[in-house]
């Protein structure tokens, strides 16, 4: 092996290390710089490092991403579970209601969205069954997970590491069905383990919900004195921008409500300011001369006004506030929204709001309007957006969104087009059909995935091209011997680890050529193989940020980390054990 070879390891290694140790710079980022020195370094020529990006794995994930927002756009997935979830009795009766809708719904659809649609149904449903809201959503993500394994469509690591195989071997690659006989073993394995063991391992935790229910708890309102020295002067001249402990948030003013106020907005008398954050302030406030108690009404946060939405956001691993305190954030000027509470770990964070340091999972009360919920609906810095009075969508489309998606599997599934061709037909047709808008789409597209994938492919490229593959497969073939069961199982360990602690699918674009030089190298089989790549880098339950839907979960349950480690690390015992007895009972390890 060349110098070439050496620098790709070290790039490689730099990678890992740097995904892991690092909160503020996410991965797509990190791969891009890596793809940046592969190719000024010469190891990868232009068109050899920008190969990911023409990928028709990556295209199809992209199309798919748009196939999925039709669906939710229509109310598809709404409609699936208003006719399935029902009244069950008990908490295991109500697991197997959510996993069977949400198993079969993530064979076809990227789960993100599914679990994204599924959110506030769980929430109120957990609500008129009277269980904790924690008690359902683990399990939410994890029937996500495992029915992503059904199909080859299922998720996006799925896609791109049969597109990369395809480029790396020239071969045809797996049909769409070819995996979910091993998917549905794991599947049933898994959900079979949560029924015996989610009753005891999860824990009742305070869902934000109710945490956030008691608003009089952060807030507190007074009112300009009429004729007193405050009226006709802006907020920054009454000396209210720029509280210590609380900030403004809103005016009632004649019956309607100013929110996100500015700081040159009038003060007029009798109007009703509404302030945010620490309430034994209000005395603070009171000694300003002008203001006075406001007393005998309503409090206005409780009012349901057109002008405010309330809204849940959850903080996202790439949001530009991640490690900034709320006002370094700017968050009232970079979104057009006023924070109200935030919760972590199922608490109300208490105290002076303007100093909470944003972490991925953060889960944001916030105040604002409906543009901020159309702008941020498919922002990469919300992982979910839950509108509290939230509408319930047209379902006149719905059935033509699932007519969709089925027309585009039975293409695929009977040879009539190739999957990356039905995919694009599905999102063109979702389009035209007006199931879902073209802003919706290209908001759908989920650029950091995308940019991710497209960069790993790099980095995979190198390592074949150079001989670092063939070095590393070398070195593990030191350790397993030629025992392919035991390869097998190093494989997916391998996978499973990077997985939990960078993104799944660098993990497994990375991984996957150091697994076709070992089985090149033994003369073995290598479907099975890279079929154990896939499954590993979706069977991700042990932590919360190992896989997105994960994240998406952890606030709105009211989770600790130390949770997803009670109930994710034997789940991933099961779900691992289960698939490579299936992998190797249904698929030859020999050529």
């Amino acid at each position: 092996m060349d110098w070439q070879g050496w620098l790709t390891i070290f790039i490689t290694a730099g990678v890992f290390i740097t995904l892991v140790s690092s909160s503020r710079l996410g991965p797509d980022l990190v791969l891009m710089g890596a793809l940046l020195l592969l190719s000024i370094s010469g190891v990868l020529n232009p068109q050899e490092a920008l190969s990911g990006f023409s990928n028709s794995g990556l295209i199809t994930v992209a199309a798919m991403f748009v196939v999925a927002a039709g669906i939710r756009a229509s109310g598809g997935v709404d409609l699936v579970v208003n006719r399935i979830l029902g009244r069950p009795k008990g908490e295991r009766a109500a697991m197997v209601r959510l996993a069977a809708p949400v198993i079969a719904l993530s064979g076809f659809l990227n789960n993100t969205p599914v679990v994204a649609t599924m959110i506030p149904a769980v929430t109120r449903w957990a609500k008129q069954l009277n269980l904790p809201a924690s008690s359902l959503m683990i399990p939410l993500s994890y029937a996500s997970i495992l029915g992503g394994t059904l199909t080859l469509i299922g998720t996006s690591t799925n896609l791109v590491v049969n597109g990369q195989y395809q480029t790396l071997t020239g071969k045809a690659g797996f049909g769409l069905f070819d995996i979910t006989v091993v998917g549905l073993v794991a599947a049933v394995a898994g959900i079979t383990f949560l029924l015996l063991a989610g009753p005891r391992l999860l824990p009742a935790r305070r869902s934000p919900d109710e945490t956030f229910a008691d608003m009089r708890s952060f807030t507190f309102e007074v009112a300009v004195a009429t004729d007193g020295p405050l009226v006709g002067k802006s907020i920054v001249e009454a000396g209210l921008r720029h509280l210590q402990r609380i900030y403004l948030a809103e005016i009632e003013r004649h019956g309607s409500v100013i929110t996100a106020v500015a700081p040159d907005e009038i003060l007029q008398g009798g109007d009703r300011l509404v302030f945010v954050g620490e309430t034994e302030a209000i005395i603070d406030v009171l000694r300003i001369n002008g203001l006075v108690p406001s007393v005998g009404r309503q409090p206005v946060i409780e009012r349901n006004v057109p002008e405010r939405k309330l809204v849940e956001a959850v903080v996202a691993p790439g949001c530009e506030g991640v490690g900034k305190t709320i006002k370094d954030a700017r968050f009232r000027d970079r979104y057009g929204a006023v924070v109200l509470a935030v919760a972590r770990n199922g608490e109300h964070i208490k105290g002076r709001l303007s100093s909470i340091i944003l972490q991925p999972g953060d889960v944001l009360l916030l105040e604002a309007r409906q543009a901020f919920v159309s702008r941020q609906k498919y922002s990469r810095d919300f992982l979910l957006i839950n509108e509290l009075d939230e509408e319930r969508p047209d379902h006149s489309r719905a059935l033509l969104s699932w007519s969709i998606l089925g027309g585009l599997v039975m293409l695929a599934a009977f040879g009539v087009t190739s999957m990356l061709n039905a995919a694009l037909l599905g999102a063109g047709t979702m389009i035209m059909t007006r199931c879902v808008s073209v802003a919706e789409a290209k908001r759908s597209l989920d650029l950091t995935v995308i940019i991710t994938i497209a960069a790993s492919f790099s980095i995979g490229a190198a390592l074949q091209k150079t001989g670092a593959a063939q070095y590393l497969g070398e070195g593990i073939l030191g350790v397993a011997g030629d025992n392919p069961i035991l390869l097998l199982v190093l494989t997916y360990l391998a996978v499973s680890l990077l997985t939990e602690t960078i993104t799944n699918n660098a993990a497994a674009l990375i991984m996957l050529p150091i697994v076709l030089a070992i089985t090149s190298a033994l003369g073995l089989n290598e479907g099975p193989f890279v079929l154990a790549v896939m499954m590993a880098a979706s069977a991700s339950f042990a932590t919360p940020l190992g896989y997105q839907t994960n994240l998406m979960v952890y606030g709105p349950g009211g989770y600790r980390f130390s949770d997803f480690l009670r109930i994710g690390v034997p789940m991933n015992i099961v779900v691992g054990s289960a698939t490579i007895a299936a992998i190797t009972v249904f698929w030859p390890l020999s050529s």
